[in-house]
């Protein structure tokens, strides 16, 4: 090896040391018939310099998405099978085999905008007891196109620190793609419920924020992509399909034994309105300003008290905020 060999040589084995000694992020994306989009959601987490390794679960798929991973060639990408078992069960596989010292759980459809791990990976050095550092999300059509408007909401806080009472009266994390969670304390939660059909990310969340201190950086680490395709948004949902996350959240035991003593009812009245709220905005965004309106008298029903919150998230989901 001549000099300038070695001199050549020398940053990239001080990048390779650098590497060996940071925190190893896994993630981890279930899939099924995903043929449309896991291309780019994969390129954008193999284009994050702190990504040791992308796991594919497919769920089953009949489209090309199988083929589509296949052809990618790249030493951190790996293809598992879930024999349609359901996207908990896929992203619970994932992580059980995944390396990491961080997981995130990233959706088919979905892409990761530039340095959003590395954005990540700073939050938990500031905050060491953090257990799961979250940032937030843009919103993108079935082209890519920019549609939502969330930069707007710049000075918005987010919770940090123990945030278990609010995380129950709502969820406000929305998107494993805009968090890393500890791998040790996912698994020590048993994972996503698998009897959940919808918001299993909530529950799983809420367990989470039982066992530890959550941290919070306002960026947008996120494209999430809506289209007529994605899981929450392919047929009409109605505020009944979620609620048994809000039973589940509130009968389990780890969740209920760490909230404050008295307000668990507060706040399963304030989750079933924030769900009630959700599904008014997804209605919006789809045109069904009708339907829209009858979710907000729900709420009404609920507590006339939260009605303005509810009418105006309601008024800004229509200019995509």
């Amino acid at each position: 090896m001549t000099l300038t060999d070695a001199t050549l040589d020398a940053p990239a084995a001080a990048a390779a040391d650098a590497r060996a000694t940071s925190p190893v992020v896994s993630v981890i994306v279930p899939a099924k018939n995903a043929a449309a989009y896991i291309g780019e959601t994969i390129a954008s987490a193999l284009a994050q310099a702190d990504v040791s390794e992308v796991i594919v679960v497919d769920d089953g798929s009949t489209d090309d998405t199988v083929a589509i991973v296949h052809a990618i060639r790249d030493p951190r990408l790996c293809l598992m099978m879930n024999d349609a078992s359901g996207v908990s069960a896929a992203r619970n596989l994932g992580a059980r085999s995944a390396r990491g010292d961080w997981l995130m759980f990233l959706d088919a459809d979905d892409r990761l905008r530039p340095n959003a791990v590395t954005t990540l990976l700073t939050a938990a050095k500031a905050a060491p007891r953090a257990m799961l550092v979250y940032g937030d999300y843009n919103t993108i059509d079935s082209a890519g196109q920019t549609i939502g408007r969330r930069g707007l909401l710049k000075g918005r806080r987010k919770p940090s620190g123990n945030v278990l009472e609010p995380l129950a009266g709502g969820n406000f994390i929305v998107n494993g793609g805009i968090m890393l969670v500890r791998a040790d304390a996912f698994r020590a939660t048993g994972g996503f419920d698998v009897s959940l059909r919808y918001c299993e990310d909530w529950h799983c969340w809420c367990r989470l924020a039982a066992l530890g201190d959550f941290a919070y950086v306002p960026e947008l680490l996120l494209d999430y992509r809506l289209h007529t395709a994605n899981t929450m948004n392919a047929a009409v949902r109605t505020p009944q399909d979620f609620f048994p996350a809000v039973a589940r959240v509130f009968d389990d035991e780890l969740i209920l034994g760490k909230l404050p003593a008295g307000t668990a009812p507060r706040l399963r009245q304030a989750a079933e309105i924030h769900l009630v709220t959700y599904a008014a905005t997804q209605a919006v965004r789809f045109g069904r300003y009708r339907e829209a309106l009858g979710y907000l008298g729900m709420v009404g029903r609920r507590s006339l008290k939260a009605m303005p919150r509810s009418a105006i998230r309601i008024a800004l989901s229509y200019f995509g905020i």
